[in-house]
């Protein structure tokens, strides 16, 4: 997928303008934001993420003597792994096992890895068909290969007229709006590709030291057909997903289905462990993982690696007031919401996505629902920061900000001028007590009213309030 971050604003500004669009990012929060209230009350939530950030930084402090014994291993049970440093050295090392083994279809499950690796381009550009399994990607992809509006639920920007209209088209079948019978025939649509498929691919939301093993987790089962059906599995994950031991999984299983969809767990865990042994009835005859770096060194020991706990729940993008009314296309990149916001820049760029870390309100929500305890508006304001040092942001935004940290630190000046906008602003707000258009804040107001402020500066209210209070 190609980085198109830069063009953050437009995208933004048609999704808002989108009313369909609107419409059908409310199942946000009907669905997935007050499903996890339930779900996490299951459980000790803080206690449960507490132990999730201390076993994933566990991992990452020591990630090569992981990764190393993860492949010692996994290639004791049969397993090849390889490592590509860029996700374009990925998707090759892929491209070449499918040539080395002959193969012409490839069978796919959900996997955002291999959505930074652009592989169904690359596939298709050696003659390989690559078909996506998990019904939402199955969906865009037949959609003229529309990219995933989010990382759980790839098709939430869509509602089910929309897919019973593509259905039709593309099936060329009687138009459906049951949503039974629509999955129905998705599911008698795809039934021939698994079974005859020469390779299966799948991500790997984690992979396991102590077994050498990957656990994929989906709600479909599709992940089963991709894995059993075809001579050859290939699993792709980032270098990050590694977790020391089977106890380090069954604490992060507790919490990602409860913060993605919430479910107190998901509908198909698989543990996967080698290719098909002597006198085992299915299963691949040839298994591979790939490792993708594509940027995640570079966070290790820096003020950044914390987000290298994600661990790929979207629970940030379901709670952040952005992304509930943009949904995920508008940031231009694989991972939208507020992870996306620093996984972008980080991994492609800061330069490349120079809106992202502003588009967030810092509110903090990511931060109270993230389970790995991730302090996501932090690290968007670091990357504020760093905009900053490098000169990256508009002069007219940082002449502004020098003026303001130059009256911030005098005192008796920035009262002065405190209460010269006091009373300004007062006085744009007449009899009604809101201002219609903004000085030098024109994007804001275009939209909304601001209530003018009532007299007085703030500092000069609360000495009010609390001379009022201790008169009491």
């Amino acid at each position: 997928m190609q980085v198109q971050s830069m063009n953050f604003k437009a995208r933004a500004g048609e999704k808002l303008a989108d009313q369909r669009l609107q419409n059908n990012l409310k199942k946000l929060s009907t669905k997935f934001v007050s499903a996890r209230a339930t779900a996490i009350r299951e459980i000790d939530f803080e206690a449960t993420r507490a132990a999730l950030k201390e076993r994933r930084n566990r991992a990452l402090e020591n990630l090569d003597v992981w990764l190393e014994q993860f492949e010692t291993q996994a290639a004791q049970r049969g397993t090849t792994v390889l490592y590509a440093e860029t996700t374009a050295d990925a998707a090759r090392l892929v491209a070449e096992i499918a040539q080395r083994h002959g193969v012409r279809k490839v069978i796919k499950s959900k996997s955002m890895v291999t959505e930074e690796m652009r592989l169904n381009q690359v596939l298709a550009e050696m003659g390989v068909q690559s078909v996506e399994t998990d019904l939402g990607e199955y969906i865009l992809q037949i959609n003229d290969n529309e990219p995933p509006s989010h990382i759980i639920a790839p098709v939430v920007h869509k509602d089910k007229d929309e897919i019973a209209d593509l259905f039709a088209r593309v099936h060329r079948k009687p138009r459906l709006t049951d949503i039974s019978e629509m999955t129905r025939e998705a599911r008698d649509t795809l039934r021939p590709e698994f079974l005859s498929a020469d390779m299966g691919v799948t991500g790997g939301n984690f992979v396991i030291a102590e077994t050498g093993s990957v656990a994929i987790v989906t709600n479909e089962g599709n992940e089963g057909m991709c894995t059993v059906m075809p001579r050859v599995h290939v699993a792709v994950t980032g270098i990050e997903k590694v977790l020391p031991t089977l106890e380090d999984l069954a604490t992060v299983i507790r919490l990602l289905p409860r913060s993605a969809t919430g479910q107190s767990i998901s509908n198909y865990l698989s543990l996967l462990t080698g290719p098909r042994a002597p006198g085992e009835r299915d299963g691949p005859e040839h298994m591979y993982i790939v490792l993708v770096d594509g940027g995640r060194s570079g966070l290790l020991g820096g003020e950044f690696q914390e987000m290298l706990r994600c661990i790929r729940c979207g629970a940030c993008m379901n709670h952040c007031p952005v992304y509930q009314k943009i949904g995920g296309h508008a940031y231009g990149w694989v991972y939208p919401g507020p992870m996306g916001s620093v996984l972008t820049p980080s991994y492609t760029g800061i330069e490349n996505a120079l809106d992202l870390p502003q588009a967030a309100t810092l509110c903090g929500e990511c931060n109270r629902v993230c389970p790995a305890s991730i302090p996501l508006s932090d690290l968007l304001r670091k990357l504020r920061e760093k905009q900053m040092e490098r000169g990256l942001r508009p002069w007219q935004e940082r002449l502004g900000l020098k003026l303001w940290a130059y009256m911030a630190l005098r005192p008796s000046l920035y009262a002065l001028a405190t209460r010269l906008a006091a009373w300004t602003l007062k006085r744009m707000g007449g009899d009604q007590g809101r201002i219609a258009r903004m000085p030098l804040g024109k994007g804001w107001s275009a939209t909304r009213d601001m209530p003018a402020p009532k007299g007085g500066t703030f500092r000069e209210q609360y000495r009010e309030y609390r001379r009022s209070n201790q008169e009491r």
